[in-house]
């Protein structure tokens, strides 16, 4: 694992996150993506962004699943740490303690989404971050076809990182990055 940048150590003890989050969750330090191209747009019309060769990936994968008759909706992408740190700040001003948060979000440098290879899915006719996604046909056809475009399920209802299920969450992986 690459080592806590020096910028991140005191950002984590501000907002409570242990020092040693990154070994205890075996979730690495992830590079923020510095080239990206936009896929899409969120609801409220921010630009939703991935790394040029996921954003690839994601139109085959994207074109296939509307072959087979299959909605897909992108609805986050490239995440950076400041905005990471910014929901983080949110939730604990809502006053949620920062072991829940860390259940569901992970820590600023962590996230998958600084890569510019993650991906939030929902579909047109529910785009929310929410379980029920995993009941769907997007979701079913995902489980059998993304990863012949190098996509995976990141956070499935059992996994080492102590994230919770997150159906919707989808990382790209190059060889480089496999």
């Amino acid at each position: 694992m690459r080592p806590i940048p020096k910028k991140l150590r005191p950002l984590w003890i501000r907002l409570g996150i242990p020092v040693d989050y990154p070994a205890a969750r075996g979730l690495p330090v992830q590079r923020e993506a510095r080239t990206l191209a936009v896929i899409g747009r969120t609801a409220d019309r921010r630009q939703i962004r991935l790394s040029p060769p996921a954003a690839a990936a994601w139109r085959r994968l994207q074109s296939a699943a509307t072959r087979d008759g299959i909605a897909l909706q992108p609805l986050s992408g490239f995440r950076s740490v400041a905005r990471q740190t910014a929901n983080i700040r949110r939730q604990l001003a809502a006053g949620k303690p920062i072991g829940v948060i860390l259940r569901f979000v992970a820590a600023p440098g962590c996230s998958e989404h600084h890569t510019g290879r993650a991906l939030d899915l929902g579909t047109p006719a529910d785009p929310e971050l929410e379980e029920r996604f995993a009941r769907t046909a997007a979701f079913r056809w995902l489980k059998r076809n993304a990863a012949r475009f190098g996509f995976h399920l990141s956070y499935p209802r059992v996994n080492p990182h102590g994230i919770g299920y997150e159906p919707w969450h989808w990382c790209w992986r190059s060889r480089r990055h496999a």
